[in-house]
């Protein structure tokens, strides 16, 4: 029988180290094929093969829709915590958790700039923020971001991204919801274009506020549109929910939204939209807001 069996000696320990660094590569989690890096992000973090729509940051998201520099504003806006609300842990070490980990101060950020010349207000939500939640300071920074827009008579594009409100400020967050709706009611008074674009996840109080308020309400493929759940709606209807509920493509056949667009042709997209709704196009080198103001950053490819 020796002569059908081979011995196999166990492999030596060695201290050689991969030259092969970490994180070059990610896994796309619906097709499983690998991903280079810089391949993923050359295609604006959509899966070559099959079109899965990875994760952006917020600032991602401004790289992507604006030509090139464009003016940040009211970075520094942070919560005071009102409540001193504090559940396994206190709602401050969140905010310093949060702060320390994106860089960022609250769950959006919002810029002056242009989008294929057109000058446009964008606010872009950050997930990774508590969960990109809706406070007082989220609320107060979109605000004010419409306003401008209808000072300077400039469309307004939101990037919602957010798994609601951020009930560590209790009702002060929900109040987020009336102020933001209210400001969009001034920009519609105005006559000025308002896009909403839908990401995953888009859920609970921004939802139910400025999120579905769009001229044109545009979602990526197979972003998770809703308010509540479908785990929480399923055990409150007692009932299995359909395939695919909640999600852009089954809102779009049911008239929810307008529009489901891939990543690649999204700027674009908006842009024809805004030149059909009378957005005119000033020329990509004119100067956004001037970065001398108070609350005001300069970022973008040249930044």
């Amino acid at each position: 029988m020796a002569w059908f069996t081979k011995t196999r000696k166990p492999m030596a320990p060695t201290d050689k180290v991969s030259r092969v660094p970490e994180g070059l590569y990610l896994k796309c989690p619906d097709c499983t094929q690998l991903i280079y890096n810089k391949d993923l992000s050359a295609n604006v973090g959509v899966c070559p093969r099959c079109a899965h729509h990875f994760k952006m940051t917020a600032t991602e998201r401004l790289a992507m829709l604006f030509d090139g520099d464009y003016a940040i504003h009211d970075a520094d806006l942070v919560s005071t915590d009102p409540l001193e609300f504090t559940d396994t842990k206190p709602y401050k070490s969140r905010l310093q958790a949060s702060i320390a980990a994106t860089g960022m101060k609250d769950a959006v950020v919002t810029a002056t700039g242009f989008l294929e010349g057109i000058e446009t207000e964008i606010a872009a939500m950050e997930y990774t923020f508590i969960g990109g939640s809706m406070g007082v300071v989220v609320g107060e920074k979109v605000t004010r971001a419409i306003e401008r827009a209808v000072a300077r008579r400039t469309p307004v594009i939101i990037v919602s991204c957010s798994g609601g409100a951020r009930m560590m400020e209790g009702a002060l967050s929900l109040m987020q919801m009336a102020k933001t709706s209210a400001a969009l009611a001034r920009l519609d008074r105005a006559g000025l274009p308002f896009i909403s674009v839908l990401t995953d996840p888009t859920t609970g109080g921004v939802t139910a506020s400025f999120a579905m308020l769009g001229d044109l309400n545009i979602a990526e493929p197979k972003a998770l549109v809703g308010f509540a759940g479908p785990r929480v709606i399923e055990q409150t209807i007692r009932q299995k929910l359909p395939d695919g509920f909640q999600r852009s493509e089954f809102l779009l056949e049911h008239g929810m939204i307008d529009m489901v667009v891939d990543r690649r042709e999204l700027k674009a997209t908006i842009a024809r939209a805004l030149r059909f709704m009378g957005a005119k196009s000033t020329g990509a080198q004119a100067a956004p807001p001037d970065p001398t103001d108070p609350g005001v950053e300069i970022a973008g490819e040249k930044a």
